[in-house]
């Protein structure tokens, strides 16, 4: 599956795009993984509430299961302006 990585969460994991191969269940699982891959992918998943997720372009929750799931973004909440 491809990982998306937008605004500060890519600055922090220092990607824009990766292509994983994961065993999650759902996003939160997909999160615990990356998380304990590296200190910047824990820096960057460190607070979720910080976080949105999409799931092939459609905004989802971090419960939200990942079977036939072909891309995951994450990315801050957005503002109007």
């Amino acid at each position: 599956m491809d990982v998306l990585y937008f605004a500060w969460v890519r600055e922090r994991i220092g990607l824009p795009k990766e292509r994983i191969e994961t065993n999650a269940a759902t996003v939160s699982d997909l999160v615990a993984e990356l998380s304990a891959r590296e200190e910047r992918y824990a820096a960057a998943f460190s607070d979720l509430s910080a976080l949105r997720v999409a799931l092939d372009q459609e905004l989802s929750d971090f419960d939200a299961p990942l079977s036939g799931v072909r891309e995951v973004a994450f990315f801050p909440p957005m503002t109007g302006g």
